[in-house]
């Protein structure tokens, strides 16, 4: 079967779906349907979410897995609002000495170089997703991981149809896996699946029973970890079993705005929920009494974009190493405001970490609500296609390739140093639209991410759309080489003011323009929607 999806049509529409007892959004209808198994069989949405997110590991290993990082912001039934990161540093040996002599030893690395690789051993910091799921189960669930996690098993065992969006990423793959064990793995028969075909995952399945029999420290602390150590290590890299048993993850609280009278909540730094924050403050210093699908209201808000990811990009780092400005505020958004005018900013430096290797990295989002009150969005991932292209022999596991947001440049908030969290793309984020109303919502795809949150939000609060059109419409997104990207289908009249007001407008394809999720519980039914960009599917109950 043909595996391109032919992601410029969009001939038939979705509803917004409605239920009462249970609602999960992916982008990967198996997940959506193993976390509605979960609540159907008496768990929350926090059991619904590890469940789903483990499904994804399997049925959309392109962009997840257990080599990656997890993050979640919720609403609980019982009113508390609060966030999960687990998100894993560099390896205690990653001097940036250290590192620059290995690579260059490797690959005759420039030394004048600021620049950390996109793959290989060198990317890997210490795995998240583990002790992640087990945490959000054991804190918050109401089942055992055992029984969370047996979705993802049966799926890795008895085998998945691909889908035609994961069949098309998969195709990274065939370039980046050499390694013998990958490419069995990966590439069953020697080549790329496509659409239609059926995918086994053994190695895998067997790992996550493990971790579900034995828990996370089956990773962490056991022969898993072992031999991810032991695959960084053949491949250069300085990843230790203790960098592994060291880790936790932790529990945060959200950084917060307000926006046409909603509560917004996003992840804090190192994660770059911050930028969401500034655009929106930005946005609303500077909105005029135009429609808000008017040209000048799209000009301000790709403006407001541009100065948040200017500041985002400058100073989000991990907290722990250097201080974080509060980008966030209402006062600094007053001040940055003065300089939006009726004309691009065409001077403005994004201040990529790490040049733009992030730009387009994808992910998995799932979002879920129960009838509990429960409201969660949960993102999981292992950064660029695949990630570093190493993959732990004997277990299944793809390892992230995270490090690549490091920089080299002492000088550079997030430049590499042991244990470090790196800059992080990943952000989860939920919405206060009332008293009891709360929503969770997300938009995949590297720096797409807090460009979608800010169109989303801006779709359902100032034009009043439905959540799943405010999936629908069409999207730009503003580029690290300053140009303006929008989708075939964006207005022309408004395509044109762009260009007149100064903007440098480009036609990309739908796939660049992320995918999102969302799942509301407005205290009386559930609600959500899942983005047409990708094989998503919203299961309600």
């Amino acid at each position: 079967m043909d595996g391109t999806p032919d992601l410029d049509r969009f001939s038939s529409r979705r509803s917004t779906a409605y239920g009462r007892n249970g609602l999960v959004a992916t982008s990967q209808p198996l997940a959506a349907e193993a976390g509605l198994e979960i609540l159907r069989s008496g768990g929350n949405a926090f059991d619904a979410a590890v469940a789903t997110a483990a499904v994804l590991n399997v049925v959309e290993p392109t962009s997840t897995g257990l080599g990656g990082d997890v993050f979640g912001l919720y609403r609980t039934a019982g009113g508390e609002v609060g966030a999960i990161r687990s998100c894993g540093g560099a390896p205690a040996d990653a001097t940036r000495a250290n590192v620059r002599e290995r690579l260059a030893a490797e690959s005759g690395l420039d030394p004048d170089t600021t620049s950390m690789p996109l793959r290989g051993a060198q990317t890997v910091t210490v795995p998240g997703t583990a002790r992640g799921w087990e945490a959000t189960v054991e804190r918050l669930g109401s089942l055992s991981l055992s029984t969370v996690l047996e979705p993802a098993i049966r799926y890795a065992r008895d085998g998945f149809v691909v889908t035609p969006f994961i069949s098309q990423k998969w195709r990274h793959g065939d370039a980046l896996f050499d390694d013998e064990y990958a490419r069995r793995v990966f590439l069953p028969g020697g080549k790329t699946p496509h659409t239609g075909d059926v995918v086994t995952l053994p190695d895998l399945g067997d790992t996550i029973e493990r971790i579900a029999t034995e828990g996370a420290d089956a990773l962490y602390e056991g022969p898993i970890g072992e031999r991810i150590v032991a695959a960084v290590r053949d491949g250069g890299g300085f990843l230790s079993m203790d960098d592994l048993k060291r880790f936790e993850p932790e529990f945060v609280d959200p950084v917060t705005t307000s926006y046409g009278g909603v509560d917004v909540y996003e992840l804090p730094p190192n994660n770059q929920g911050l930028i969401v924050l500034e655009a929106l403050n930005i946005a609303a210093e500077v909105r005029s009494d135009d429609a808000a699908d008017s040209p000048i209201r799209v000009h301000q808000l790709v403006e407001a974009m541009k100065l948040a990811f200017h500041d985002g990009h400058r100073y989000i780092t991990d907290p722990e190493y250097e201080d974080v400005p509060a980008l966030g505020s209402k006062s600094y958004a007053k001040l940055r405001a003065s300089s939006i005018t009726d004309t691009a900013l065409r001077d403005v430096d994004v201040g990529v970490p790490n040049g733009a290797s992030a730009e387009d990295a994808d992910t998995v989002l799932l979002t879920v609500a129960d009838a509990e009150g429960n409201v969660v969005s949960y993102i999981n991932s292992l950064f660029k296609g695949f990630g570093s292209g190493l993959v732990a022999p004997g277990t299944g596991i793809a390892l992230q390739n995270r490090g690549s947001s490091f920089s080299l440049d002492p000088s550079h908030p997030n430049r590499l140093e042991p244990n470090k969290r790196p800059f992080h793309t990943l952000i989860p984020a939920l919405a206060r639209l009332g008293p009891g109303d709360w929503m969770a919502f997300g938009v995949m795809g590297g720096f797409m991410q807090p460009q979608g949150h800010l169109q989303v939000l801006t779709n359902v609060i100032d034009r009043g759309t439905t959540l799943q059109a405010a999936l629908d419409e069409p999207r730009w997104r503003y580029r690290s080489d300053g140009t303006l990207a929008v989708e075939a289908r964006f207005d022309e009249s408004v395509v044109s003011e762009l260009v007149r007001r100064g903007h440098d407008v480009r036609i990309m394809s739908p796939e660049a323009f992320g995918g999102g999720q969302i799942a509301r519980n407005d205290g009386q039914t559930l609600s959500g929607g899942t983005d047409p960009r990708k094989d998503g599917a919203v299961a309600v109950w």
